[in-house]
């Protein structure tokens, strides 16, 4: 037989290869094909929903554990791993603060007080756990409470002094910044605004006892007044139940019911006298004694922390022996068992006592209404 044509030969080798390439193109398309379907089937199980099976923990809390100095406006919240059911049992707050927590997020819970946290105090915030705990909308539960314990900021003068002035227990107002009312969390925190005397007429060492954000015996006879007024231990210490019985005569606006500023100088240059200052002015005046030699007065100001109309006065003499005076009337003690009182002598005006202020009884009377606990007395 004749050998075929060239040219036929090649078109038979172009047509087999064509052919190939084909099949090999449709095995490869059909290769992906399957990849792609095998990509997006899905399975036999249907796709598990976020936080399904994830445990309810705390992850975090604000303020963190043992945090110490936390302002008294400070936000509190607690976050968790999973989302919340919408009635789940809340946090506590211990000492307890007015105001309520809420679901600021599926996984967080954020307190909105209504009134500052107390100052300087170690409070513990508690997430309840067990049966009765937080619940996740799953029914999750947190095995145990977690207990969070932190200390809030020590008392600010500077708002202590703001506060006092305001309610008419300093010789100074205050005149905040921003008129607006302060809103009841931010109480405790101290305000923008300026301090100016209440009188211009005041003695010159008296007004140096005044310093703003400082803590001074001013500031401390202030807070003994208000102490002795709200039926609170006079120590002059602004603690805890101080500051709550403050806020709350800040909040209803109710100011010293004694509706004065009174002190007191006693000066030890011959004649010795007494002045008694009410509201800028020299209220009273009257002769007095203070103390010899051996027992003198000590020159300093404090303020009034215990009075009688009438009491016992005993103790040792210079020379050991010991004295007992009953009946001694209208006594304002300022400093240890140092205190203005009447005392029958012969003469007023020069050292005859054993480091009191004495004054003849009948101007007693007059100088005791005069001189409530927080009095300040300075001798000079």
């Amino acid at each position: 037989m004749p050998d075929a044509p060239q040219h036929l030969r090649r078109d038979s080798r172009h047509a087999g290869l064509v052919v190939a390439i084909v099949v090999t193109l449709c095995l490869l398309l059909g290769a992906s094909a399957a990849l792609i379907v095998t990509k997006v089937r899905p399975g036999s199980a249907s796709a598990t929903p976020p936080h399904a099976d994830a445990r309810l923990t705390v992850v975090a809390t604000t303020p963190a554990p043992h945090a110490a100095g936390v302002a008294l406006d400070a936000s509190l919240s607690v976050q968790v791993t999973t989302p919340l059911a919408a009635g789940s049992p809340l946090p506590t707050l211990r000492p307890a603060v007015a105001g309520s927590w809420i679901h600021s997020g599926p996984e967080t819970l954020s307190f909105e007080a209504t009134q500052a946290l107390p100052p300087g105090t170690a409070m513990t915030l508690t997430v309840p756990g067990g049966p009765s705990g937080i619940e996740g909308r799953r029914g999750q539960r947190l095995p145990q409470p977690l207990h969070v314990g932190f200390t809030t900021a020590p008392l600010s003068t500077l708002r202590l002094q703001q506060l006092l002035a305001e309610l008419g227990y300093l010789p100074v107002s205050f005149a905040p910044a921003d008129p607006t009312p302060v809103p009841a969390n931010e109480m405790a925190v101290a305000q923008l605004g300026t301090f100016s005397w209440r009188w211009h007429t005041l003695p010159g060492s008296f007004m140096a006892l005044w310093a703003p954000g400082e803590s001074n015996v001013m500031t401390r006879g202030a807070v003994m007044a208000f102490e002795s007024q709200h039926g609170l231990t006079t120590d002059g210490v602004a603690g805890p139940q101080v500051w709550a019985a403050l806020l709350q005569a800040a909040a209803a606006g109710q100011t010293n019911s004694d509706g004065h500023y009174d002190f007191v100088e006693v000066s030890t240059a011959d004649p010795e006298h007494v002045d008694v200052w009410r509201d800028g002015q020299i209220a009273y005046t009257t002769l007095a004694n203070t103390g010899i030699e051996a027992a003198p007065t000590e020159e300093g100001t404090w303020p009034v922390y215990a009075r009688y109309t009438s009491t016992t006065m005993s103790g040792t003499n210079p020379d050991g022996s010991h004295y007992d005076d009953p009946g001694v009337p209208w006594v304002s003690y300022f400093h240890g068992g140092d205190a203005l009182h009447g005392f029958l002598r012969a003469t007023y005006g020069s050292p005859q006592s054993l480091g009191c202020v004495e004054m003849p009884p009948a101007h007693a009377e007059v100088v005791f209404p005069l001189t409530p606990i927080g009095t300040l007395v300075t001798i000079a």
